[in-house]
């Protein structure tokens, strides 16, 4: 079936669940009117359904190839391409000075969502650039930034990260690749890297690489790693892409989705490349680029389940089959009517959270505040995680829907199952999004922990009135999450990485009922039901999630290595 952009929904949830409102009252967003928001996500919808939506079946069959050293992409992603970078879709957020719309974040990451639902593998460019362009703002020297930014802006040329080496995956610490000085302050980039998105295409003028090396002088570890900007085409004095850099494309991955998308094996050979922030300081600027993805990969995450949700809905309302009522199709009976409703529930929790976390990022950049601030640093890895589950369980119930013809490739179904799975891997894996939360954004004692739940306790006690039930079921929940978190910040931090996924998961089970709860104070009957349904059948399971976490780690070592392998 055609995409449809769910333009109406993000209006409904900026008004009235996630407050865009106090984002638009500061200074520095206050253009980003009504009247703006609205034209800005009719005119990326229109996109998103006319132009990149056919392109995601053509992905996938076709896919990205490597040709005599050059990197094809599929018929019609230049065109698509082009469309995304004309409508200034890839600077929303960037800032004005260099080309930007200067936007909120929150309004980009409901543009980015429509982006992923229509096509996930061409939508995976503009957001290594976006977050590339973070990345200089923040780190780069002036001229660096006058010099790429106003290209990356305008989608002129592409941006990508890379980390990954193949001893060197999670562990960056361990890369071997290694950057000499040149002596006129540019520097000679030589080592390999793996699993590059958009290492290539043959549609953007320059290619401009963010590469992690060590100096001569590093020290092991990550303490010891700097940051290059390494372009595919040395700029000349104009400006202009000039002298091909002495790097190449050496495979793209055969991989089990994202066939659009080429992963890249990149070779550096003595490549030219400027360092980006201090000597040494390498990760503290990549980590500017990959928070902005993390939260750009929990949104194609939420993309795919609602691209996922839309398809089995349009075949389980067309399918007949079995002694069905009413309209005699799937869709009446009862298990199909859970999947469904599980998939659309589910997709708005996982929306409301990752839109909650923009909302946070934009007032921490609007007001300096410290509260907001930890707020957006607390909820990145929960969106990135929560949004990229919510997206692999949406898109296997997407096949389940279709029964016998979801496992059949010419329904396009088992397509989002296959490309969103690599979102919970990338950009750091859920894992470790987990223990992230458990650790460093538990560094405060967990105070932004607890000033989010009680942020939930009182949209409970606001909710009494008119839904009693329902709120005194999430101010029950929000209460237990906070027990827990009580007692995880207490522990040694094995026994916390041990119940990281499950602590996880519950807190984004608890905001999730939050936010359905406070669409259904807004909202009309649909929504109050689809709330309940939320509140009363998923958000149950964090009592065994938070049951789990409490267990701490000696369980998970009661079988040995040899255990396991007998």
């Amino acid at each position: 079936m055609p995409y449809r952009a769910p333009t109406r929904e993000f209006s409904f949830l900026f008004d009235h669940v996630v407050g865009l409102e106090q984002v638009t009252a500061t200074n520095l967003f206050a253009e980003a009117t009504p009247d703006v928001t609205e034209a800005i996500l009719s005119e990326a919808g229109k996109m998103c359904e006319d132009i990149l939506s056919p392109l995601q079946r053509r992905g996938d069959t076709q896919g990205s190839r490597l040709e005599n050293g050059v990197v094809r992409t599929p018929d019609g992603f230049a065109e698509g391409y082009r469309a995304i970078a004309e409508g200034g879709w890839i600077g929303m957020a960037a800032p004005a000075e260099y080309g930007g719309m200067g936007l909120p974040m929150t309004i980009t990451t409901a543009v980015n969502e429509m982006m992923s639902s229509a096509c996930l593998a061409l939508q995976l460019n503009p957001l290594m650039t976006q977050g590339q362009i973070e990345a200089l703002e923040h780190h780069a020297s002036e001229e660096i930034r006058a010099l790429y930014l106003p290209k990356l802006i305008s989608g002129e040329w592409c941006g990508t990260m890379n980390l990954t080496e193949p001893q060197a995956g999670s562990d960056v610490g361990a890369l071997r690749t290694k950057a000499e000085p040149n002596g006129d302050g540019t520097y000679s980039v030589t080592g390999q890297k793996i699993y590059i998105s958009w290492g290539d295409n043959d549609f953007t003028g320059n290619v401009c690489h963010l590469v992690l090396a060590r100096l001569p002088d590093g020290v092991p570890g990550t303490k010891g790693i700097s940051l290059f900007l390494v372009p595919k085409f040395l700029p000349d004095d104009q400006g202009n892409p000039g002298r091909r850099n002495d790097l190449k494309v050496v495979s793209l991955e055969h991989k089990m989705g994202l066939h659009g998308s080429p992963t890249a094996v990149m070779q550096y050979d003595g490549a030219t490349g400027w360092m980006i922030g201090p000597e040494h300081g390498g990760m503290a600027a990549m980590f500017t680029m990959m928070n902005n993805a993390r939260l750009g990969v929990g949104v194609q995450g939420i993309g795919v389940a609602e691209g996922a949700y839309q398809h089995a809905l349009a075949y389980a309302l067309d399918r007949k089959q079995g002694k069905a009522a009413g309209s005699g199709s799937i869709v009446e009976h009862a298990d199909v009517r859970r999947m469904l409703t599980t998939m659309k529930a589910e997709t708005q929790a996982a929306r409301c959270i990752a839109l909650a976390c923009a909302v946070a990022i934009d007032m921490a950049k609007a007001t300096g505040e410290a509260d907001w601030k930890a707020r957006a640093a607390l909820l990145t890895p929960i969106a990135k995680a929560f949004g990229t589950d919510t997206g692999i369980e949406v898109a296997g119930l997407g096949v389940q829907v279709h029964g016998g013809m979801g496992f059949i490739e010419e329904t396009g179904a088992a397509q989002y199952s296959r490309d969103v799975r690599v979102t919970a891997i990338y950009e750091g894996t859920n894992g470790i999004q987990s223990m992230d939360l458990v650790a460093r954004k538990m560094m405060d004692g967990g105070e932004a922990a607890f000033a989010l739940i009680d942020e939930v306790v009182q949209g409970a006690e606001a909710a009494k009135g008119a839904h009693k039930a329902l709120a005194k079921a999430v101010w029950n929940a929000a209460e237990t999450l906070r027990e827990t978190t009580e007692w995880l910040v207490a522990q040694e931090m094995q026994d916390r990485f041990a119940g990281a996924v499950p602590y996880l998961k519950a807190f984004a089970r608890v905001l999730g009922a939050h936010y359905h709860l406070k669409a259904a104070l807004a909202g009309d009957e649909k929504r109050q039901a689809l709330a309940a349904y939320y509140i009363r059948r998923l958000l149950p399971e964090h009592l065994g999630l938070l049951a789990q976490v409490r267990e701490g780690a000696e369980g998970l070592y009661a079988l040995s290595p040899e255990d396991l392998a007998a």
